[in-house]
């Protein structure tokens, strides 16, 4: 199987401490390496996994080739611009069916946490031969233990289980949800987490585009043969419209099966989704840093340099950096992406740089 990693994204939802020329999938978030370093040693362990690409951003190659350990620079692969998850997806899918198009393509995100390592490769494994049994797209679900409204829902068929390999078929994807309606997924039983792993024969999933976004394939397969010769497509790239493979593609195909993930994961994605993989004290705090907590509960504190304290207040985030801090409740932290837009559209954009 050759999987490709994603690893062009900016998170900006982890502002102020990620930025764009230094995003969350190269910050050591957890533990002594980059989250790209930690994605790349864990597939690496994997039986079935043959070759690593990495797709990212242009500014971002000299760093990864650089920094990150165990890779090939020849399958560093470089997006023009960012065109979202379709463009990326498919343009590695295009550059793999040259070759055979009944390889097996996985792909995953830079900067996720994930542990229990077989579990992990059980789920792998169950995605590989369900990819390439049929004409089947693959996803990896997580069972959810909490109505987070920053993940996406995929609800599926109880009633459907293959071959009693806890994989499913899919009925829905849902976006990220309010509190109310998160909880009534969770409460449902028939909703997990959408992990944003995929797998599926590279000519699979080419026809499913072909036949939900035709003009990305169009687009897509003058580009390959570029990627091949090394030769610059940047001309070809400005004519793709952006897309995410969830709203272009998998919201639309029927046939889409989703496994359900037994080992502990999170993206990462946000301030509270990191609260909830640390440990912390008594009342609830962690303190990353120089900082104190005093008749509060539940808060989050990121701080290296600057002492930073909070009194009588619960559920709060507070980060500093060098240049800019942050103060938010628990409950608003996906706002922080709607912060990093407006700083860039009103003359604060170098702090988002």
């Amino acid at each position: 199987m050759k999987c490709v990693i994603l690893a062009g994204g900016s998170g900006a939802r982890f502002w102020p401490y990620s930025r764009y020329s230094n995003p969350k999938q190269l910050l050591n978030i957890v533990g002594e390496k980059s989250m790209l370093q930690m994605t790349i040693e864990r597939l690496e362990k994997i039986k079935k996994i043959t070759d690593i690409y990495i797709v990212t951003r242009q500014d971002l190659y000299d760093r990864i080739i650089k920094e990150i350990d165990g890779i090939d620079k020849n399958k560093v692969i470089v997006e023009p611009s960012g065109k979202n998850t379709a463009p990326a997806i498919g343009m590695m899918a295009a550059y793999f069916a040259m070759d055979d198009p009944n390889d097996i393509m996985g792909v995953f995100p830079a900067d996720h946490l994930i542990v229990g390592h077989r579990k992990f490769e059980k789920a792998i494994n169950t995605a590989y031969h369900l990819a390439k049994k049929g004409k089947n797209l693959v996803t990896i679900g997580i069972k959810p233990n909490r109505p987070s409204t920053g993940y996406g829902y995929i609800q599926y068929d109880e009633k459907s289980e293959q071959d009693h390999i806890d994989a499913y078929h899919v009925k829905t994807f849902a976006e990220k949800p309010h509190k109310k309606l998160a909880e009534r997924f969770v409460a449902s039983g028939d909703f997990l987490w959408n992990a944003g792993m995929f797998f599926w024969r590279v000519g699979t999933f080419m026809d499913s585009l072909e036949e939900h976004i035709p003009d990305l394939v169009e687009s897509l397969n003058k580009i390959a043969p570029k990627i091949h010769s090394g030769e610059s497509f940047d001309d070809l790239w400005d004519f793709i419209e952006p897309e995410s493979i969830d709203y272009g593609l998998l919201e639309k195909a029927t046939n889409i099966y989703v496994i359900s993930g037994e080992f502990k994961w999170n993206d990462i994605g946000s301030w509270n989704a990191l609260y909830h993989i640390l440990n912390s004290d008594k009342n609830g705090n962690i303190i990353r840093g120089n900082g104190k907590v005093m008749n509060a509960n539940n808060n989050l504190i990121h701080s290296n340099e600057k002492f930073t304290a909070i009194i009588g207040l619960d559920d709060v985030v507070v980060v500093n950096t060098d240049d800019a801090t942050l103060v938010i409740h628990k409950d608003k932290v996906e706002d922080v992406k709607d912060l990093v837009e407006f700083l860039k559209s009103n003359d604060q954009k170098k702090l988002t740089q």
